[in-house]
């Protein structure tokens, strides 16, 4: 578990991006990204606002594929006390080298704790290089947040199972592996965790499964008894002919005390976007999954702008804490 916390990541060093001649295990990956900051810190900046939050209040979990449009995109949640975002660029050249993160959160009047999933080593995908405003990434970072109107405390990121994949990728050469970040937060009705997750696209459902279990067998160690809610995109049926029902990681966030919520549950919540143009993409891969707190209906929100423009390939999904119970 990743406990540390700088007020800035550093950008990792020429030499610390330049992965071509390294060999493509598991060994190797590990020790080269035990040398890079950026990969084994959380960047803490807190908010203007440390009260706790008062009951009802409202929490947004959206896979932001990237942050084309940050700006769009807090006014978009900008009714929102908590959000669980996924999938944002710091100093990359796709997204105009902004911190999209810091974009988002400051015109919300809120705090961020950011953990990196990535080190991008490229440009991106071919869909993604013409958005490009350069021809390198003054940081590379890729990761999750955790945003909110009250301090963030304890934060913690965590490093899912996973087998370095995207480290031998050829189209998108990375170091590091998918990461869920969280915090305590404090609310009328007491404490409550809220963890950011992206589990693997690239992987079969016992791999999810498997992110899932190490996940909340980490979080019942180090916060015994606290309510939980994650959400993000757990990828769930990502591939062809998928099936979220066949995700076995439902089943066992059941067994230690999750409930699931996702909206309706035939509606999808990926959509067609400017990086992602699949028509017949339309996957339902976005969840909360809560133990100790009360949700109240989930709105599934369309990724559009006022104007049409996506803002993304996933939709936002967003819910009312109701209220909090014991966790026994």
């Amino acid at each position: 578990m990743i406990r540390d916390t700088l007020a800035t990541l550093p950008a990792p060093t020429a030499a610390q991006r330049d992965i071509a001649g390294l060999a493509r295990d598991v060994a190797t990956h590990d020790a080269h990204a035990a040398e890079v900051a950026a990969l084994n810190a959380i960047e803490l900046r807190q908010g203007p606002t440390t009260a706790p939050l008062a009951v009802p209040f409202r929490v947004g979990a959206w896979n932001l594929e990237r942050c084309l449009f940050p700006g769009a995109a807090a006014a978009h949640a900008r009714d929102c006390d908590v959000l669980l975002l996924s999938e944002m660029d710091c100093g990359m050249a796709r997204t105009a080298q902004v911190h999209t993160t810091a974009e988002v959160a400051a015109p919300l009047g809120m705090g961020h704790a950011y953990a990196v999933e990535f080190v991008e080593t490229g440009l991106g995908s071919p869909g993604e290089r013409k958005f490009c405003t350069d021809q390198h990434n003054e940081m590379g970072l890729h990761g999750n947040a955790v945003l909110a109107r009250t301090t963030l405390a304890a934060p913690f990121a965590l490093r899912l199972h996973g087998h370095r994949q995207w480290f031998g990728d050829a189209e998108q050469p990375r170091l590091g592996e998918r990461i869920a970040i969280g915090a305590r937060i404090e609310t009328a009705a007491g404490p409550l965790l809220v963890v950011a997750v992206h589990l693997e696209s690239a992987s079969s459902a016992a791999h999810r499964q498997a992110q899932v279990g190490g996940l909340i067998d980490t979080l019942d160690t180090a916060f015994p008894g606290l309510p939980v809610l994650i959400g993000g995109d757990l990828n769930t049926g990502n591939h062809a002919g998928g099936d979220w029902r066949a995700e076995g990681l439902f089943a066992l966030a059941e067994a230690a005390g999750f409930t699931r919520h996702g909206g309706d549950e035939e509606t999808p919540t990926t959509r067609p976007s400017l990086i992602t143009r699949w028509p017949e993409r339309a996957m339902k891969l976005d969840w909360f999954l809560a133990r100790g707190v009360t949700l109240g209906p989930v709105e599934i929100r369309p990724s559009l702008a006022p104007d049409g423009t996506p803002l993304s390939d996933h939709d936002m999904i967003v819910a009312d804490i109701l209220g909090l119970s014991s966790v026994g």
